[in-house]
C-alpha cells in the first residue's frame, strides 16, 4: 500500500495499557508508515484513559514526579494555614457519601448525634460548607443545616454557611416546605428557625417562585415564627428578584400592621426593584422617604441610584448623585465606580463617553486608580486601542499602574489594533516599573511580531515569560509550540517540543496535536508522520483532532480519496468526525466537482447525528449556482432556514449573482431584502451586486431606494453617477 492515508490498518486502536503500547513500535508498514491496522474488533476499541491525563502515564519523568510533589506539598501547607485545625494534626477526608446515607434515614438526627459524640463531625464552618455543598439530594443539606442550628447558632449564621446553603436549595432545588418535611422536622425535635426560613425564601425567590413566597410568608405562625422586619426584608427582597414588584410593594405596605418598621435594607431593596425596571423618579421618592424616617441613604443606595439614573440614559443625573456623595462624605466602593463608567458607555458613542468619564476623573482624584481601571476595561472592550495606548501614557507619567487584568486585558487590545512598536514601548515602559504581563498577553505578542518577521523581538519576550515562571507545565509548553506553529516557525515548535521533553515534561496529546496540525497546514507530509509514530509510540490514541489535521492536510494536497479513506479509518478507530471535519470533506469534494458525494456526505452528516453549520451548506449552494442550477442551490438554502441556520453573506450573494445572470432580477432583489429579516445584514459585495443588477436594468428608483438603505447602514458602495 503506498496510501498517506491510512491512518487505522497496522496497529491496535486501543491496546490494555503502556507497556503493550510501548512494544509495537514496529507496527509500521515500512512503505507507508501512516497506515495502521486495527487488530481488535470495534467492540473492543476503548478510549484511552491516558490521552485525558498524561499524569498517570508511567513514561512521567522522576524529575516531573518529583515537581508535582514538590508543588502538592506547597498546596497542602496552604490549606492547611487556611484551615482551624491544627497545624500538628492530620484532618480526615470527609465522607460525603457516608453522611449523605445517614442524613436519607428516618432517624437521621440520633445517627448524627452519635457521630458527634464519636468526634466524627466537626463543628466547625470548612466542615459544615463541605457537607452542605456535597450532598446530591438538597433535603439532605436542609436536615443537616436544621441539626447543626440547634447545637450551634453562632454556627447556622455564619454568612459562609447560609451563603453555600442558599446556593444549593438554588441550584438544586426548589425544596418547598411540604407536609411530609414539616413532619420530619417536628419528629426530630428540631424546628424550623429564622434564619432557615430567610435562607428558603431567598432561594425561591432567585428561582421566581413569587407567589409562593407572600404564601408561605402568610403562614409563618404555623411554624412558631412571628413576623419581623428581617423576615419581611427577606421576602421583599424575594419578590423584586422574581420580578414581582407589586407584590414587594404590598408586603411593604403589610409592615405596619405586624408592628415591624421598614429599615434602610427594606428601601434599599426596593429602590433597586424599581430603578431595575427604569422607573427611577419612584426610586428617589423612596430616599425622601426612608430618609423623613430617619435612615441616612449610604453607599449601596447611591450606587443603585446612579446605576438606575445610566440605564434610564440620564447620565447627568447619575453625576449629580456622586456629587451627593461627596458633599455627605459617603465613600464611593468598586460597585459605584463600575456602575458609572460602565453606565456612560452604554448610554453614549463610546468616544463621547471617553470624554465625558476623562473630565469626571479630573474633578475626583480620590476614584482615580479603580475609575482608571474599569476605563481601560471600556476602551479595550469597545476596541479604542488608540484611546488606550494615549490614555495609558498619560495617568502613567502620574504614577498610575493599572491592574493586572486591566491591563492584560489593554495590551490585548493594543496588539490587535496599534502598531507593533508603539504596543511593545508601551509595554516595556511598564515592565520596568514592576508590571508582569499575563501569559496569553505574551504569547499574543509573540505571535504577532513572529508573524510579521521581528523575531529578535519575538525572542525578548519570550525570554521575559520564562524568567516570569510561566513556562513550567505541559499546558504551558503547548501554547508556546502553538504560538509558533500560528507563525509558521515549525523548527522552532519542534525545538521547543524537544525541550520540553528534555526538562522531564511529558507531551500530552495536544501537544503531539498542535505539532501535527502545524505540520499538516504547511503540507511537511514527513514531519507530520514522524509525530503521528511519536504520538502512538508514547500511548497515546488519535482523537477527532488529529484525524481532522491530516484529512485537511490530504486535502490541501488534492488527495481527495486518501482523505476519504482517513476518514473511513477514524470511524473504524470508534473516533467520532466533527463539524470541521465533514465540512473540510465537502468544501473539497465540492472544488473538484464532485457535487453528488459532496451532498451524500452532508446527508450522512445529518444522519450520523452531526449538526451542519452554515460552511457546510455554502460549499454546496456555491457550486449548485455555478452549474446554473438555481433549484437545488434553493433547496439547500430552504434547509439551512428549517435547521434554524443564519444563511451569511456568501449563501446570499451566490444565490443573488446566480439569479442576476439568469436574468431573474425580481427574485435576487427579494432575496437581497429578506437578508436582514433572516439575521444577516448585507455586506458591501452583496449590496453592490444587486446595485449593478438593477443599475443595468436601468431600474434607477429601486437603485435608488437600495442606496439610501445602505447609507443608512453605513454600507460602502461604489461610486454611482447615474444616480
Amino acid at each position: 500500500m503506498k496510501r498517506f492515508s491510512s491512518l487505522a490498518s497496522r496497529a491496535k486502536p486501543a491496546p490494555k495499557n503502556l507497556s503493550e503500547r510501548s512494544s509495537h513500535h514496529k507496527i509500521f508498514n515500512k512503505k507507508n508508515p501512516f497506515k495502521l491496522t486495527p487488530k481488535q474488533s470495534l467492540d473492543q476499541k476503548q478510549t484511552n484513559k491516558t490521552e485525558a491525563s498524561f499524569g498517570d502515564n508511567s513514561s512521567t519523568s522522576s524529575s516531573s514526579s518529583s515537581v508535582n510533589s514538590h508543588i502538592l506539598s506547597k498546596l497542602n501547607g496552604v490549606l492547611h494555614s487556611n484551615s482551624r485545625v491544627s497545624a500538628h494534626t492530620h484532618a480526615k477526608p470527609i465522607d460525603h457519601y457516608y453522611i449523605s446515607q445517614l442524613l436519607a434515614r428516618e432517624d437521621w438526627f440520633l445517627l448524627l448525634n452519635h457521630e458527634l459524640k464519636a468526634k466524627r463531625i466537626n463543628l466547625v464552618p470548612r466542615f459544615v460548607v463541605s457537607v452542605l455543598q456535597n450532598q446530591e439530594n438538597p433535603l439532605h443539606s436542609l436536615r443537616f443545616y436544621i441539626w447543626v442550628s440547634n447545637f450551634d447558632q453562632l454556627l447556622a449564621k455564619d454568612q459562609s454557611v447560609k451563603g453555600v446553603l442558599g446556593n444549593v436549595l438554588y441550584r438544586k432545588g426548589p425544596v418547598i416546605l411540604f407536609v411530609e418535611l414539616l413532619r420530619d422536622i417536628k419528629n426530630s425535635g428540631f424546628g424550623v428557625t429564622e434564619d432557615l426560613l430567610c435562607v428558603l425564601i431567598g432561594s425561591w425567590g432567585r428561582l421566581g417562585l413569587a407567589k409562593y413566597c407572600a404564601d408561605i410568608f402568610g403562614q409563618i405562625s404555623f411554624l412558631g415564627i412571628s413576623p419581623s422586619t428581617r423576615l419581611y426584608n427577606a421576602v421583599v427582597d424575594a419578590l423584586v428578584k422574581s420580578n414581582s414588584i407589586d407584590l414587594a410593594y404590598l408586603k411593604f405596605q403589610q409592615m405596619s400592621a405586624d408592628n415591624c418598621k421598614p429599615d434602610r435594607f427594606t428601601y434599599n431593596i426596593l429602590i433597586h426593584g424599581v430603578c431595575r425596571i427604569g422607573v427611577v423618579d419612584e426610586a428617589l421618592r423612596l430616599v425622601k422617604q426612608m430618609e423623613g424616617l430617619g435612615h441616612i441613604p449610604n453607599v449601596f443606595t447611591y450606587t443603585i441610584l446612579i446605576d438606575g439614573f445610566c440605564n434610564a440614559k440620564r447620565v447627568d443625573e447619575a453625576f449629580r448623585v456622586f456629587k451627593i456623595m461627596k458633599e455627605r462624605n459617603v465613600s464611593p466602593n468598586e460597585a459605584t465606580v463600575r456602575s458609572l463608567v460602565h453606565g456612560v458607555f452604554r448610554c453614549f458613542d463610546p468616544r463621547k463617553a471617553f470624554e465625558l468619564l476623562i473630565r469626571f476623573m479630573e474633578r475626583e482624584p480620590i476614584t482615580q486608580k479603580l475609575a482608571c481601571d474599569t476605563l481601560l476595561y471600556c476602551l479595550s472592550n469597545n476596541s479604542m486601542a488608540r484611546e488606550a495606548a494615549m490614555f495609558l501614557r498619560k495617568t502613567a507619567e502620574r504614577g498610575y499602574l493599572p491592574e493586572s487584568s486591566a491591563f492584560n486585558n489593554t495590551m490585548t487590545c493594543l496588539i490587535k489594533g496599534l502598531d507593533l512598536n508603539e504596543t511593545c514601548g508601551i509595554l516595556d515602559s511598564f515592565i520596568k516599573q514592576g508590571v508582569k504581563p499575563g501569559f496569553r498577553t505574551y504569547l499574543l505578542l509573540m505571535e504577532a511580531l513572529y508573524k510579521a518577521g521581528r523575531v529578535m523581538d519575538g525572542d525578548l519576550y519570550l525570554n521575559h515569560m520564562v524568567e516570569d515562571g510561566h513556562v513550567s507545565n505541559a499546558h504551558s509548553y503547548n501554547m508556546v509550540i502553538d504560538c509558533f506553529c500560528k507563525a509558521n516557525m515549525m523548527d522552532r515548535a519542534a525545538k521547543v517540543f524537544k525541550e520540553m521533553r528534555d526538562t522531564g515534561i511529558a507531551p500530552n496529546l495536544v501537544t503531539f496535536n498542535t505539532l501535527i496540525s502545524g505540520y499538516c497546514k504547511g503540507r511537511e507530509v514527513n514531519k507530520a508522520r514522524e509525530l503521528l509514530k511519536m504520538l502512538l509510540d508514547c500511548g497515546f490514541k488519535p482523537d477527532k483532532f488529529t484525524f481532522t489535521s491530516i484529512i485537511d492536510c490530504l486535502c490541501r494536497a488534492h488527495r481527495i480519496e486518501d482523505a476519504l479513506n482517513c476518514f473511513s479509518e477514524m470511524i473504524e478507530w470508534g473516533v467520532t468526525p466533527n463539524t470541521i471535519t465533514y465540512n473540510i470533506l465537502i468544501r473539497s469534494l465540492c472544488v473538484i466537482g464532485d457535487v453528488a458525494r459532496s451532498l451524500r456526505l452532508l446527508r450522512k452528516m445529518q444522519i450520523d447525528g452531526i449538526s451542519p453549520d452554515v460552511y457546510s451548506f455554502n460549499a454546496l449552494i456555491q457550486s449548485f449556482c455555478g452549474m446554473n442550477k438555481i433549484e437545488k442551490a434553493e433547496k439547500l438554502f430552504v434547509s439551512m432556514l428549517t435547521l434554524g441556520l443564519s444563511p451569511d453573506n456568501y449563501s446570499y450573494a451566490a444565490l443573488i449573482k446566480a439569479l442576476c445572470e439568469l436574468g431573474r432580477f425580481d427574485e435576487a432583489k427579494q432575496k437581497f431584502l429578506s437578508m436582514e429579516a433572516n439575521g444577516c445584514s448585507p455586506d458591501s459585495y452583496t449590496s453592490n451586486l444587486i446595485l449593478e443588477a438593477l443599475l443595468q436594468q436601468a431600474r434607477f428608483e429601486e437603485a435608488h431606494d437600495i442606496v439610501k438603505r445602505c447609507n443608512a447602514g453605513g454600507i460602502s458602495l461604489k461610486s454611482t453617477p447615474n444616480l
